[in-house]
């Protein structure tokens, strides 16, 4: 999987630093350094995520010669590429792209009957599933579901999905047509789905209008012509 999300860095002991704006736990679910690639301006970088506490909070560590073709001083757009992902592709599914389980034209509000399934209701809205079919394909019960789960799910049910995930981290940005969006909540995600201009959420139903400062970032759900 990738992340985009613009930032700076910070010069610290002689190295480079670069807050990542996500919780690398979501997807790897690893309590270490992780490898990875990170692509600044036109510059492709092979680096390490580096734990910055025990939250699964984690930052990238470059060298000067790393960062000698970039002004360091600047905003950039930065793309990430982490190694060892635990989504799932291969879940033997009677989906696929090519026969997905619907074509998304409409979407059904469905509220989560318990705190903590949002994941799993966002996934459930898109499939046009039941939440207890969608939480037996994701094997995780309430406050499981991670961006990992939900994209594994994604890839079973065939829905198609970009491959990045856009942390916009409160700033004003436009959405694409069909897009789950995530909300930062203390130690955990909120989700809830875009879909043609309207807003879907699992806790509080249907409604136009947003406060992008809330907004961690968002998965772009394709929905073809």
């Amino acid at each position: 999987m990738k992340y985009f999300f613009k930032g700076k860095m910070k010069e610290d002991a002689g190295s480079y630093c670069i807050a990542l704006p996500f919780n690398v736990w979501e997807v790897n679910k690893k309590r270490e350094h992780i490898s990875a690639t990170l692509m600044v301006d036109n510059n492709i970088i092979n680096c390490e995520l580096t734990p910055a506490n025990q939250d699964g909070s984690y930052v990238i560590r470059l060298t000067s010669d790393d960062v000698k073709n970039i002004d360091v001083k600047e905003e950039h757009n930065f793309l990430i590429e982490v190694s060892g992902s635990l989504i799932r592709m291969n879940q033997n599914s009677p989906y696929s792209l090519e026969n997905p389980i619907r074509k998304i034209d409409d979407i059904d509000i469905i509220i989560q009957p318990i705190d903590g399934t949002c994941g799993q209701t966002v996934v459930a809205m898109l499939a046009g599933n039941t939440i207890a079919e969608v939480c037996s394909e994701m094997g995780c019960r309430e406050w499981q579901a991670t961006m990992g789960h939900v994209i594994s799910a994604l890839n079973y049910y065939g829905i198609d999905h970009s491959h990045v995930i856009v942390f916009t981290e409160g700033k004003e940005t436009t959405l694409p047509r069909c897009a789950i969006l995530m909300e930062k909540m203390g130690r955990f995600c909120h989700y809830l789905l875009y879909f043609k201009g309207k807003y879907y959420d699992p806790n509080d139903g249907i409604f136009e209008e947003y406060d992008t400062s809330k907004l961690l970032g968002y998965l772009e759900i394709r929905l073809g012509e």
